[in-house]
């Protein structure tokens, strides 16, 4: 009776002190296994289980197998979905488009400074995220965006208009990019635009980088134009609810981690611009046209003139135009 008594006791106690359980994070991201950011995440989570002991397993989920990337921060808003690294999703708030305003950065240099840690566009971001329960914990640059096109184009370097029929993201700034620079847009959604390229409702695609349309347009890229259009950056966002559910400690290790990530990131992005382009002609056969300074920054004139007037409008123009000032002071 005695031990049946201090049985009892030890296991109510044990119910009453919390207890050290190994968490389960799903992470999404958009592009197929194998990709860069794929086996860049895949290496982050192992670094996240060592420096836990244990504690944190990221079990990453590719080529947006949680949901497109609009429904995957919707959920991780709301607690459904612990974590991705994927572009902002405008619909949530359309102030979110400020990360991809065409040519607001022209080099490599510039992007960090407006993007990288204590940049002015990634401090608002993480502003934005947090409206929305989110913590950022890291900026992934992606590359400078071009334009893909299944035919050629003898009037790469131009912005007169050249009839030829692009998609776009269903992104204002995007919509209006294409435009600026001589194309007629098409909004499509991502999960459709390959096909549409494939069979001719559109002849390319104006909204990524060599690196994108080697993963998921490469059998439909003959052209590929590296005009600038935006500078690609993704975020590494956590569910405030998943966040708060580790302990202060394995919280500490997961921020440290995803800020070691983005550093190694910054260092290899403009080399793996390089390498991307350089595949899209070694592997494909396509031809990456070079446009000269005076070309890109006729492009970028032209955009800046076009575009952002009306991308300010809708995102409100007091609040942008701060925002564009400071990046402008910056540079």
């Amino acid at each position: 009776m005695k031990h049946t008594m201090l049985a009892t006791a030890a296991a109510a106690l044990m119910a009453l002190t919390p207890m050290a359980e190994a968490q389960d994070l799903k992470m999404s991201h958009v592009r197929p296994q194998g990709a860069t950011i794929d086996v860049e995440l895949r290496a982050f989570s192992e670094a996240v289980k060592e420096a836990t002991g244990g504690d944190v397993s990221v079990n990453i989920f590719a080529a947006s197998a949680l949901g497109d990337y609009t429904t995957v921060q919707e959920r991780i808003s709301v607690g459904a979905i612990d974590m991705a690294t994927q572009p902002a999703a405008t619909a949530a708030d359309r102030r979110m488009q400020i990360s991809s305003f065409p040519y607001l950065a022209g080099n490599w240099e510039q992007a960090r400074t407006v993007y990288g840690p204590g940049g002015v566009v990634r401090e608002v971001m993480a502003g934005l995220y947090a409206e929305q329960d989110i913590t950022m914990l890291a900026a992934y640059p992606v590359y400078f965006g071009g334009i893909s096109l299944n035919v050629d184009n003898p009037q790469a370097g131009s912005v007169d208009p050249n009839g030829i029929k692009v998609r776009v993201p269903g992104i204002k700034s995007f919509q209006l990019t294409g435009e600026a620079l001589g194309y007629i847009p098409s909004p499509i959604p991502f999960s459709e635009a390959f096909t549409a390229v494939q069979t001719g409702v559109v002849d390319g695609v104006i909204g990524s980088g060599a690196e994108g349309y080697y993963a998921s347009f490469r059998d439909v890229t003959k052209t590929y134009i590296p005009a600038n259009t935006h500078f690609e950056v993704w975020y590494m966002i956590i569910s405030n609810e998943s966040l708060a559910g580790l302990s202060d400690e394995d919280q500490a290790a997961l921020k440290e981690q995803a800020a070691a990530f983005e550093a190694t990131r910054w260092e290899v992005a403009e080399a793996d611009q390089a390498r991307n382009e350089q595949r899209l002609v070694d592997d494909l056969g396509a031809t990456v046209v070079a446009l000269s300074d005076e070309q890109l920054a006729a492009m970028a004139a032209k955009a800046r003139a076009d575009v952002w007037p009306a991308v300010l409008e809708d995102v409100g123009a007091d609040w942008g135009q701060a925002i564009l000032d400071k990046v402008a002071a910056s540079n």
